[in-house]
Formats: C-alpha cells, sequence, structure tokens
C-alpha cells in the first residue's frame, strides 16, 4: 500500500530482468558478491516493511540450502578430522550447486532446476 516501496519493488525487479537478460548462458555479466547481498539486503527490508517475513523465508529456500551446506560441510570436515587432521567431506564441494557440477550436472540443468525449485517455492506462498 506504500507508494514508495511499490517504486522500490518495481526498479528492483526491472533491474534484476536486466540482468537476467544480460546473464543467460554464455553470461557476459556476472554479478559477485556486493551486488547478490544488496539484492538480499532489500529482499530483507521489502520482508520486514511489508510483514512478509515467513514468505521471505519460504521463497529463499534454494539461498537457505545453498548457505547451510557450506555450515554442514565445515562442520563435518572438523568433527571427522583424523590425527593427520584430514576430515570427511559430506559433499564433494560446497556450497551445494558446485557438488552437483562436480557430480556431472552442467550449469544450465543445476540453473533450471533451481528455476523450477524457485517458482514452486513462490507458488506455495501465493497459494
Amino acid at each position: 500500500t506504500s507508494p514508495g516501496l511499490m517504486v522500490f519493488c518495481a526498479c528492483m525487479s526491472g533491474s534484476c530482468l536486466g540482468f537476467i537478460a544480460h546473464n543467460r548462458n554464455p553470461a557476459k555479466v556476472f554479478m559477485g558478491d556486493t551486488g547478490s547481498l544488496a539484492l538480499g539486503g532489500a529482499l530483507a527490508a521489502v520482508g520486514l516493511l511489508t510483514g512478509n517475513l515467513w514468505s521471505l523465508f519460504i521463497i529463499s529456500g534454494i539461498f537457505f540450502v545453498e548457505a547451510v551446506s557450506v555450515i554442514a560441510q565445515v562442520s563435518y570436515y572438523k568433527a571427522t578430522k583424523d590425527a593427520n587432521g584430514v576430515g570427511k567431506r559430506l559433499l564433494k564441494m560446497s556450497p551445494f550447486h558446485n557438488h552437483l557440477e562436480l557430480s556431472g550436472w552442467s550449469e544450465t540443468q543445476i540453473v533450471a532446476v533451481f528455476y523450477l525449485v524457485n517458482g514452486l517455492l513462490v507458488l506455495l506462498c501465493l497459494g
């Protein structure tokens, strides 16, 4: 109901759509940590201002799995260290999308599956 917030969301959505146009395979532009942290902060702010934190948490499922995979990998490695200081790995590599790449998935397959999962999470929140 806030016109300023609606304009902000429209601007963020438009910039993301413009970025996706240039980031198709093969990517010509990469976002990096600064851009992704800014988008995450913007999403969190919109979630707080609109009172939709639970929906934001559900929609952010892919981000959550990626972050938890790193935490799990590091924790498991440290917990299973032997006398030589070498631990076991839970995944081939973390975050999870790197594990899928090393398991033989192509980047386009990973992106397609992540888009599909995220779309289903959005539908879950809308329904």
